[in-house]
């Protein structure tokens, strides 16, 4: 049912706007003055608000600007039995939708009504094809065509809708906060604040101020009274980043916020209600810190009711080709450098690296040689010396095209065998110690492979 909040001080014009409201399918909540008005409006969430101009106390148009300062969604019609044209403008600048000018006829009540829910219709579909699109572009960052990534999106969608915690691990690097943005985007909350905080980057005598606020006078540099960033992002997502990071105490009072929705600042005699979708994120194995007795189990599983493992970029190489080309081109766009590409030599030194710092290192390292590139294509002189003496065993691997595990482990031990032997120099039981192997094994291995 469409809810609307009638305000009037007159008896009189309260029954009769119920009672043809009610007729025609609305629920409707009457009120005698704009600040019973405001009582009511948190609890009855009005659609619609049609409220007299004048009144005593505070205003129609008073009542009009105080909601809209309150970021209200209710839309307001005023109606007034001293109707004028620049009262009827008075309305409109104060945020109202359309004046209705007592007596007024029951259609035309209605027909005021009807244009207001096309209109609200409309937003609502302006607003979904706007969160949709956000969602795109968030999801448009999680660059890959392999499955690992693709399962990450897939995981991604699913989560977005409900309010459910999430827990995002993974390796540093390798796109954390992209994935939050990318389920706060997808969320009915999309609407609403993203903020995000790194719980290892601040100082712990200050992060339960920075998570929950405090009054003036909490603590000696509490000059003023300070919003937490629960109460930042209320009606929206707070990503947490580096959870592990927490302190015992603050993992107590945090749990409590998420079980009861309530936040108590540094200094403050009542809690404060919040409406916050969690999502969390960790390079740390929570799972092992709750067995060293560093994180607290009810907290874990409270916090872990959806979890999404981000795969390192080692394990969606196919991916590398694709982000080196994104990574160039946003360069060029950012920086103003002309760079139309990578060399083959380069991209193949590219695809043997480890990638230790993940998808951030990559975008560094490209960002980097875009800077310091001569010519309009990146070649390996571009990149930094380790990442040029990278051993380029994978990429021989990739190049051959083998798809044999075994086949491609010959390739992989004949590369290794030769590289201990350059390094001793051809000494066969030093390189044998290296390798690991016997050095009979060895002597089998250089004969096999002729080495």
């Amino acid at each position: 049912m469409r809810r609307v909040l009638v305000v009037d001080d007159e008896e009189n014009i309260r029954l009769v706007l119920r009672t043809l409201l009610r007729k025609h399918g609305y629920e409707v909540e009457v009120a005698d003055s704009a600040g019973q008005a405001l009582e009511r409006i948190g609890p009855f969430d009005p659609e619609f608000v049609i409220a007299d101009v004048r009144m005593p106390g505070m205003s129609g148009l008073e009542l009009c600007e105080t909601l809209r300062m309150q970021g209200s969604a209710a839309t307001l019609i005023m109606m007034s039995a001293y109707g004028s044209v620049e009262l009827a403008l008075d309305a409109i600048k104060a945020g109202a939708y359309d004046y209705i000018s007592k007596p007024f006829k029951q259609d035309e009540v209605l027909i005021v009504l009807a244009k207001a829910e096309e209109r609200e219709s409309l937003r609502r579909e302006n607003r979904a094809l706007k969160e949709a699109a956000r969602q795109t572009e968030e999801l448009r960052q999680l660059l890959g065509e392999s499955e690992p990534i693709k399962d990450v999106i897939r995981l991604i969608q699913k989560v977005a809708e409900y309010r459910t915690t999430v827990l995002i691990q993974g390796e540093s690097g390798t796109g954390k906060e992209l994935v939050a943005r990318a389920i706060h985007a997808g969320s009915p909350r999309a609407g609403g604040p993203f903020v995000a905080i790194n719980c290892g980057a601040i100082p712990e005598a200050l992060m339960e101020s920075e998570l929950f606020g405090h009054k003036r006078g909490a603590f000696t540099d509490a000059h003023s009274d300070k919003r937490g960033i629960f109460q930042e992002a209320d009606g929206g997502t707070l990503f947490l980043d580096e959870i592990g990071e927490l302190s015992p105490a603050l993992q107590v009072k945090l749990l409590r916020a998420l079980q009861e929705g309530v936040v108590r600042p540094l200094g403050a005699s009542k809690d404060v209600t919040v409406d916050v979708r969690v999502v969390t994120a960790t390079v740390r194995d929570l799972k092992k810190e709750v067995a060293d007795g560093r994180f607290r189990e009810d907290l874990f599983y409270r916090l872990n009711v959806l979890q999404i493992q981000v795969p390192p970029l080692r394990q969606r190489v196919d991916d590398v080709p694709l982000l080196i080309d994104h990574f160039i081109q946003r360069n060029n766009d950012r920086l103003g450098t002309k760079v139309r590409g990578i060399e083959a030599k380069a991209r193949k030194v590219l695809l043997g690296y480890r990638w230790p710092g993940n998808v951030r290192e990559l975008e560094n390292l490209i960002e980097r040689a875009v800077v310091l590139a001569d010519g309009e294509t990146l070649t390996v002189d571009d990149l930094p010396e380790h990442i040029q003496e990278t051993p380029d065993v994978v990429a021989r691997v990739l190049e051959s095209g083998e798809l044999s595990i075994k086949k491609a482990n010959l390739i992989i031990e004949e590369s290794l065998i030769r590289r201990a032997l350059e390094k001793t120099r051809g000494n066969r039981t030093a390189a044998a110690k290296l390798l690991e192997i016997s050095h009979r094994a060895l002597l089998y291995k250089i004969k096999d492979y002729q080495i």
